[in-house]
Protein backbone atom coordinates (compact mmCIF):
# COMPACT_ATOMS: atom_id res chain seq x y z
CA UNK A 1 0.00 0.00 0.00
CA UNK A 2 2.49 2.65 1.18
CA UNK A 3 6.13 2.46 0.15
CA UNK A 4 8.83 4.87 1.33
CA UNK A 5 12.26 4.69 -0.24
CA UNK A 6 15.47 6.49 0.82
CA UNK A 7 13.49 9.47 2.06
CA UNK A 8 15.22 12.57 3.39
CA UNK A 9 13.65 15.74 4.75
CA UNK A 10 14.91 18.89 6.40
CA UNK A 11 13.35 22.26 7.15
CA UNK A 12 15.09 25.34 5.66
CA UNK A 13 18.53 26.02 7.15
CA UNK A 14 18.24 23.05 9.51
CA UNK A 15 19.81 19.61 9.73
CA UNK A 16 17.92 16.62 8.38
CA UNK A 17 14.83 15.65 10.36
CA UNK A 18 14.49 12.39 8.42
CA UNK A 19 17.38 10.43 6.96
CA UNK A 20 17.29 7.45 4.61
CA UNK A 21 13.83 6.30 5.65
CA UNK A 22 12.73 2.97 4.12
CA UNK A 23 9.33 1.59 5.09
CA UNK A 24 6.56 -0.60 3.71
CA UNK A 25 3.16 -0.17 5.35
CA UNK A 26 0.55 -2.80 4.52
CA UNK A 27 -3.17 -3.27 5.05
CA UNK A 28 -4.34 -5.26 8.04
CA UNK A 29 -1.77 -3.72 10.37
CA UNK A 30 -1.81 -1.14 13.14
CA UNK A 31 1.63 0.44 13.34
CA UNK A 32 2.90 2.18 16.45
CA UNK A 33 5.27 4.97 15.41
CA UNK A 34 7.40 5.81 18.44
CA UNK A 35 10.15 8.30 19.11
CA UNK A 36 11.20 11.01 21.51
CA UNK A 37 9.83 14.50 20.98
CA UNK A 38 11.50 16.14 18.00
CA UNK A 39 12.59 12.88 16.33
CA UNK A 40 10.53 13.42 13.16
CA UNK A 41 7.31 11.47 13.81
CA UNK A 42 5.00 14.33 12.85
CA UNK A 43 7.21 15.29 9.93
CA UNK A 44 7.09 11.74 8.58
CA UNK A 45 3.29 11.68 8.87
CA UNK A 46 3.03 14.99 7.02
CA UNK A 47 5.26 13.66 4.24
CA UNK A 48 3.06 10.55 4.00
CA UNK A 49 -0.06 12.70 3.62
CA UNK A 50 1.58 15.05 1.10
CA UNK A 51 1.53 18.04 3.42
CA UNK A 52 5.33 18.17 3.19
CA UNK A 53 7.51 17.27 0.22
CA UNK A 54 10.59 15.07 0.70
CA UNK A 55 13.93 16.65 -0.16
CA UNK A 56 14.90 13.39 -1.81
CA UNK A 57 13.57 9.88 -2.04
CA UNK A 58 9.92 9.03 -2.49
CA UNK A 59 6.70 8.17 -0.71
CA UNK A 60 4.10 6.31 -2.78
CA UNK A 61 0.54 5.26 -2.01
CA UNK A 62 -0.56 2.49 -4.36
CA UNK A 63 2.42 3.51 -6.52
CA UNK A 64 1.30 7.16 -6.72
CA UNK A 65 3.58 9.81 -5.14
CA UNK A 66 1.71 11.31 -2.19
CA UNK A 67 3.34 14.67 -2.95
CA UNK A 68 1.12 14.88 -6.04
CA UNK A 69 -1.96 15.06 -3.78
CA UNK A 70 -4.26 13.49 -6.33
CA UNK A 71 -7.93 13.35 -5.23
CA UNK A 72 -7.92 9.57 -5.75
CA UNK A 73 -5.21 9.32 -3.06
CA UNK A 74 -6.51 12.01 -0.72
CA UNK A 75 -9.92 10.35 -0.45
CA UNK A 76 -8.18 7.20 0.83
CA UNK A 77 -5.97 8.92 3.42
CA UNK A 78 -7.11 10.63 6.62
CA UNK A 79 -4.98 12.32 9.28
CA UNK A 80 -6.03 13.02 12.86
CA UNK A 81 -3.41 15.68 13.71
CA UNK A 82 -2.13 16.56 17.14
CA UNK A 83 -2.88 20.26 16.64
CA UNK A 84 -6.01 21.33 14.80
CA UNK A 85 -8.65 24.01 14.35
CA UNK A 86 -12.27 23.01 13.80
CA UNK A 87 -14.97 25.32 12.38
CA UNK A 88 -17.63 27.00 14.52
CA UNK A 89 -20.44 24.67 13.47
CA UNK A 90 -22.31 21.80 15.04
CA UNK A 91 -20.73 18.35 15.16
CA UNK A 92 -23.30 17.06 12.65
CA UNK A 93 -22.67 19.98 10.29
CA UNK A 94 -18.94 19.36 10.47
CA UNK A 95 -19.49 15.77 9.37
CA UNK A 96 -21.86 16.82 6.57
CA UNK A 97 -19.39 19.42 5.27
CA UNK A 98 -16.39 17.11 5.21
CA UNK A 99 -17.81 13.67 4.50
CA UNK A 100 -18.40 14.63 0.86
CA UNK A 101 -14.67 14.17 0.25
CA UNK A 102 -14.69 10.57 1.50
CA UNK A 103 -16.89 8.17 -0.48
CA UNK A 104 -16.79 5.44 2.17
CA UNK A 105 -17.98 7.63 5.04
CA UNK A 106 -20.55 5.96 7.30
CA UNK A 107 -22.97 8.27 9.11
CA UNK A 108 -24.23 5.34 11.14
CA UNK A 109 -20.71 4.50 12.33
CA UNK A 110 -19.99 8.15 13.11
CA UNK A 111 -23.18 8.42 15.19
CA UNK A 112 -22.32 5.26 17.13
CA UNK A 113 -18.82 6.53 17.87
CA UNK A 114 -20.16 9.87 19.10
CA UNK A 115 -22.50 7.95 21.40
CA UNK A 116 -19.57 5.87 22.70
CA UNK A 117 -17.63 9.10 23.33
CA UNK A 118 -20.66 10.77 24.97
CA UNK A 119 -20.66 13.61 22.43
CA UNK A 120 -23.94 15.32 21.52
CA UNK A 121 -23.96 15.70 17.70
CA UNK A 122 -26.07 18.85 17.98
CA UNK A 123 -23.51 20.68 20.12
CA UNK A 124 -21.50 23.42 18.43
CA UNK A 125 -17.81 22.62 18.30
CA UNK A 126 -16.54 25.79 20.06
CA UNK A 127 -18.54 24.82 23.17
CA UNK A 128 -16.65 21.53 23.46
CA UNK A 129 -13.49 20.99 25.50
CA UNK A 130 -10.23 20.19 23.71
CA UNK A 131 -10.57 16.52 24.61
CA UNK A 132 -14.14 16.42 23.24
CA UNK A 133 -13.04 18.10 20.02
CA UNK A 134 -10.33 15.48 19.62
CA UNK A 135 -12.92 12.75 20.12
CA UNK A 136 -15.04 14.27 17.34
CA UNK A 137 -12.05 14.23 15.01
CA UNK A 138 -11.13 10.66 15.99
CA UNK A 139 -14.72 9.52 15.44
CA UNK A 140 -14.82 11.19 12.03
CA UNK A 141 -11.42 9.76 11.09
CA UNK A 142 -12.64 6.25 11.86
CA UNK A 143 -16.01 6.73 10.16
CA UNK A 144 -14.55 7.89 6.82
CA UNK A 145 -13.18 4.35 6.36
CA UNK A 146 -10.10 5.36 4.40
CA UNK A 147 -7.54 2.76 3.39
CA UNK A 148 -4.87 4.64 5.36
CA UNK A 149 -5.64 6.26 8.72
CA UNK A 150 -2.91 8.26 10.47
CA UNK A 151 -3.17 9.52 14.03
CA UNK A 152 -0.62 11.89 15.51
CA UNK A 153 -0.55 11.79 19.33
CA UNK A 154 -4.27 10.89 19.50
CA UNK A 155 -4.30 10.46 23.28
CA UNK A 156 -2.78 13.87 24.04
CA UNK A 157 -5.44 15.94 25.76
CA UNK A 158 -7.48 12.90 26.80
CA UNK A 159 -7.97 12.02 30.45
CA UNK A 160 -7.48 8.46 31.71
CA UNK A 161 -11.11 7.32 31.17
CA UNK A 162 -11.05 8.85 27.67
CA UNK A 163 -7.85 6.99 26.82
CA UNK A 164 -9.61 3.76 27.75
CA UNK A 165 -12.53 4.80 25.52
CA UNK A 166 -10.09 5.44 22.69
CA UNK A 167 -8.52 2.00 22.99
CA UNK A 168 -11.96 0.38 23.13
CA UNK A 169 -13.19 2.29 20.08
CA UNK A 170 -10.07 1.54 18.07
CA UNK A 171 -10.12 -2.15 18.92
CA UNK A 172 -13.77 -2.42 17.84
CA UNK A 173 -13.46 -0.29 14.71
CA UNK A 174 -10.37 -1.58 12.98
CA UNK A 175 -11.03 -2.98 9.53
CA UNK A 176 -8.61 -5.60 8.23
CA UNK A 177 -8.63 -3.79 4.91
CA UNK A 178 -7.16 -0.71 6.55
CA UNK A 179 -3.64 0.36 7.40
CA UNK A 180 -3.43 2.43 10.58
CA UNK A 181 -0.44 4.39 11.87
CA UNK A 182 -0.56 5.81 15.40
CA UNK A 183 2.27 8.15 16.30
CA UNK A 184 3.00 8.82 19.95
CA UNK A 185 5.67 9.19 22.58
CA UNK A 186 3.25 7.78 25.17
CA UNK A 187 3.99 4.15 24.40
CA UNK A 188 1.95 2.78 27.31
CA UNK A 189 -1.29 3.93 25.67
CA UNK A 190 -0.94 1.58 22.69
CA UNK A 191 0.27 -1.76 24.01
CA UNK A 192 -3.08 -3.48 23.42
CA UNK A 193 -3.72 -2.02 19.96
CA UNK A 194 -0.73 -2.25 17.68
CA UNK A 195 0.80 -5.28 15.99
CA UNK A 196 3.91 -3.62 14.53
CA UNK A 197 6.50 -1.25 16.02
CA UNK A 198 8.46 1.47 14.23
CA UNK A 199 10.91 3.51 16.31
CA UNK A 200 12.64 6.68 15.14
CA UNK A 201 15.84 7.98 16.69
CA UNK A 202 18.48 10.36 15.38
CA UNK A 203 16.24 11.00 12.33
CA UNK A 204 16.37 7.33 11.27
CA UNK A 205 14.31 4.19 11.65
CA UNK A 206 16.08 2.19 14.35
CA UNK A 207 13.47 -0.57 14.74
CA UNK A 208 10.85 -1.88 12.32
CA UNK A 209 9.43 -5.19 13.50
CA UNK A 210 6.14 -6.98 14.10
CA UNK A 211 5.13 -7.64 17.69
CA UNK A 212 4.93 -11.31 16.80
CA UNK A 213 8.61 -11.41 15.85
CA UNK A 214 9.61 -9.44 18.93
CA UNK A 215 7.69 -11.87 21.15
CA UNK A 216 9.36 -14.83 19.46
CA UNK A 217 12.85 -13.54 20.21
CA UNK A 218 12.65 -11.39 23.35
CA UNK A 219 11.24 -11.96 26.83
CA UNK A 220 10.12 -9.13 29.14
CA UNK A 221 10.01 -9.33 32.90
CA UNK A 222 12.16 -9.69 36.02
CA UNK A 223 15.23 -11.75 35.34
CA UNK A 224 16.28 -14.64 37.52
CA UNK A 225 19.85 -15.59 38.37
CA UNK A 226 19.82 -18.05 35.48
CA UNK A 227 19.09 -15.21 33.05
CA UNK A 228 22.04 -12.97 33.89
CA UNK A 229 24.06 -13.96 30.81
CA UNK A 230 21.05 -13.51 28.52
CA UNK A 231 20.05 -9.99 29.57
CA UNK A 232 19.83 -7.58 26.63
CA UNK A 233 18.64 -4.51 28.53
CA UNK A 234 17.76 -3.82 32.16
CA UNK A 235 16.34 -0.96 34.19
CA UNK A 236 17.15 -0.59 37.85
CA UNK A 237 19.19 -2.98 39.92
CA UNK A 238 19.38 -6.70 39.16
CA UNK A 239 15.90 -8.13 39.50
CA UNK A 240 14.32 -5.02 37.96
CA UNK A 241 12.62 -4.88 34.58
CA UNK A 242 14.67 -6.59 31.88
CA UNK A 243 14.68 -7.67 28.27
CA UNK A 244 16.13 -11.15 27.93
CA UNK A 245 16.77 -13.44 24.97
CA UNK A 246 13.70 -15.62 25.14
CA UNK A 247 15.20 -18.99 24.26
CA UNK A 248 12.98 -21.70 25.72
CA UNK A 249 10.98 -19.35 27.94
CA UNK A 250 7.21 -19.04 27.58
CA UNK A 251 5.98 -15.94 25.76
CA UNK A 252 5.83 -12.88 28.01
CA UNK A 253 3.55 -9.86 28.04
CA UNK A 254 4.95 -7.13 25.81
CA UNK A 255 6.36 -4.09 27.62
CA UNK A 256 6.49 -1.38 24.94
CA UNK A 257 8.05 1.22 27.22
CA UNK A 258 10.85 -1.19 28.14
CA UNK A 259 11.30 -2.12 24.47
CA UNK A 260 11.47 1.54 23.47
CA UNK A 261 14.10 2.34 26.10
CA UNK A 262 16.02 -0.82 25.24
CA UNK A 263 16.15 -0.01 21.53
CA UNK A 264 17.43 3.51 22.21
CA UNK A 265 20.28 2.10 24.28
CA UNK A 266 20.96 -1.29 22.68
CA UNK A 267 19.63 -0.92 19.13
CA UNK A 268 22.37 -2.89 17.43
CA UNK A 269 22.13 -5.86 19.80
CA UNK A 270 18.32 -5.97 19.67
CA UNK A 271 18.17 -5.66 15.88
CA UNK A 272 20.77 -8.38 15.43
CA UNK A 273 18.74 -10.71 17.64
CA UNK A 274 15.51 -9.96 15.80
CA UNK A 275 17.09 -10.41 12.39
CA UNK A 276 19.16 -13.51 13.05
CA UNK A 277 17.82 -15.41 16.08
Amino acid sequence: MLHIRDLYFNYPNQVSVLKSIDLNLDTGNIYGLFGKNGEGKTTLIKVITGLLYPKSGECRFDNIPTSQRYPSVLQEVFLVPEDFELPAVSVNTFATMNSKFYPNFSQEHFDSLLKEFNINPLKTIPTLSFGQKKKVLIAFGIAVNTSLLLMDEPTNGLDIPSKSQFRKVMAASVDKGQCIVISTHQVRDLHSLINHVIILDDARVVLNQSLQRISEVLWFGRASGQDKNEIVHSEGAFGGKTIVKRGEKDESEMDLELLFNGVLQERQTINQLLEHA
